[in-house]
C-alpha cells in the first residue's frame, strides 16, 4: 500500500483537487485518486487509499492534538522544531516537531486545500477557515518561503464561541461590580458603543456578554468576518463574510453584509470587528435611527480610536472631518479591555465620546478600573438619564 500511495501520487491528487473548485467530498477525492492512479488501485486498495488520503488532506498532522486541546487558542509554526501555542498566558514552545521544512510546507498546502484555497509558488500566502474542531472551526493563515524567510510560517487560531454573560465576567473578575451596573445601563439606554483593545484582550467576549443583556424583544443582526459571536439572546441573525474561491469569485465582504443588514429590520446592528471600509456603513447606519449598535476595534487605548477610525474611513472615501462628525453623532461610549502579561483580561476603562473644536472627537474617561479621576462621568450620566427618561 505504501508503495502504491507514495508522495508523488499524493502530490498529483492534491494538485488536481486544488485546480478544481468544490468541497472535498469523498466522491470527489475518490474520482481524483482514480484518475491519478491510472487504474493501478483495485477496490480494496482504493478504499484504504481513500481513507488515508482524506486524513492526509484534511487532518492537521502533528498539530491535531494541540488544536483539540480546549485551552489552546493559537497554534503557531515558525520552523520544523518551533511549534508554539497560546493558552491565554502567552506563547509556549511545545515539544511537537516536524521532520523537516518540506513537511511543514506540505501540511500548510493541504490545510489550504481543505479551506478551499490554493497555496503554491504562484500563490505564496493564504487566509481561510478550516471546518472542524468545534462549531466555528479554525482560522488559517500560512506563508511559504522565500516570502517567509525562515521557512513556511503557519498560524492557526481556534475560533471558540464567545458565550459568557455579564454575570460570569463579574464572577471571574473581568468586570467590576460598579462597571457591571454601568454597562447594563448603557445597553438598556441603547447607547451605541465600541469595544476596543489589543489582540486577544477579550473584545469579542465582552461584546457578546453585552449583547446577551439586550432586551429579548429586540432583533440583533451581527456581521462578522469570522463567526465568533454567540450572544445568549433569543433573536440574533448572524451574517458571516466569505473569501473568494480558488477561481477568485464568490467573495462576500463585511461591507456588503452591513448594507444587507440595514434591510433586515434590525433593532441593533453589530459588526464583530471593524477593520475596513465597513466603518463608513456602520456609522451611517447608527446615524439613521439604528440606536444601540456596537462593534469592536483593534486599538491599544481609547485615545487611539479616532485615529484608527480615520485610517479605516479613508478606505471608504470618508475624510477626517466627515469621520469625526459621523463618529461624534453615532457613538456615545468606548469600552477598553486589556490583557495583562499574566493573561488576565479585564475591562479597564469606560470612555464617553465628546466633540472638540480642535481634535474633532475626544474620548474622555468616565470610569476606570484603577479608580482614577474620571472627568467624563458627569457627561455619561447626563446622556444615560436623557435616554432613560425618553
Amino acid at each position: 500500500m505504501n508503495d502504491v500511495l507514495d508522495a508523488e501520487l499524493l502530490d498529483r491528487v492534491r494538485d488536481r483537487l486544488a485546480a478544481e473548485p468544490g468541497d472535498l467530498s469523498p466522491a470527489r477525492v475518490a474520482t481524483a485518486l482514480r484518475a491519478e492512479a491510472g487504474g493501478v488501485l483495485g477496490d480494496t486498495d482504493l478504499l484504504v487509499a481513500l481513507r488515508h488520503l482524506q486524513t492526509e488532506l484534511t487532518g492537521a498532522g502533528p498539530l491535531e492534538a494541540l488544536l483539540a486541546d480546549p485551552t489552546v487558542t493559537d497554534v503557531l509554526v515558525t520552523a520544523p522544531d518551533r511549534v508554539w501555542v497560546d493558552c491565554g498566558g502567552g506563547l509556549i514552545l511545545t515539544p511537537v516537531t516536524f521532520p523537516d521544512e518540506a513537511a511543514v510546507r506540505r501540511l500548510a498546502q493541504r490545510l489550504a486545500l481543505f479551506a478551499g484555497r490554493r497555496l503554491d509558488d504562484a500563490q505564496m500566502w493564504v487566509d481561510g477557515r478550516l471546518p472542524g474542531h468545534g462549531e466555528f472551526g479554525v482560522r488559517l493563515h500560512a506563508v511559504l518561503a522565500p516570502v517567509a524567510q525562515g521557512g513556511t510560517c503557519l498560524s492557526l487560531r481556534v475560533l471558540r464561541p464567545a458565550t459568557q454573560g455579564l454575570d460570569a465576567l463579574v464572577e471571574r473578575g473581568a468586570v467590576r461590580p460598579d462597571a457591571h451596573r454601568l454597562l447594563r445601563r448603557i445597553v438598556s439606554a441603547r447607547l451605541a458603543f465600541l469595544v476596543v483593545g489589543g489582540t486577544g484582550a477579550g473584545k469579542t467576549t465582552l461584546l457578546a456578554a453585552l449583547l446577551g443583556a439586550v432586551d429579548p424583544a429586540e432583533r440583533i443582526v451581527c456581521v462578522e468576518d469570522a463567526a465568533e459571536l454567540v450572544p445568549d439572546h433569543r433573536h440574533v441573525v448572524r451574517l458571516v463574510a466569505r473569501a473568494p474561491n480558488v477561481e477568485g469569485v464568490g467573495e462576500v465582504t463585511v461591507r456588503d453584509l452591513v448594507r444587507q443588514a440595514l434591510r433586515m429590520r434590525p433593532d441593533r446592528i453589530v459588526v464583530g470587528e471593524v477593520r475596513g471600509a465597513e466603518v463608513v456603513d456602520l456609522l451611517t447606519a447608527l446615524n439613521t435611527g439604528h440606536d444601540g449598535g456596537a462593534g469592536t476595534v483593534h486599538a491599544n487605548s481609547p485615545d487611539e480610536v479616532p485615529a484608527r477610525l480615520e485610517a479605516l474611513a479613508a478606505l471608504g472615501g470618508l475624510d477626517r472631518a466627515a469621520l469625526h462628525s459621523q463618529l461624534a453623532a453615532a457613538v456615545q461610549v468606548i469600552l477598553h479591555v486589556h490583557r495583562a502579561p499574566d493573561g488576565t483580561r479585564r475591562l479597564v476603562e469606560i470612555g464617553v465620546v465628546e466633540r472638540d473644536p480642535i481634535a474633532g472627537v475626544l474620548v474622555v474617561p468616565a470610569w476606570t478600573f484603577a479608580g482614577d479621576a474620571a472627568p467624563g462621568s458627569e457627561r455619561l450620566e447626563r446622556v444615560l438619564r436623557s435616554r432613560e427618561g425618553s
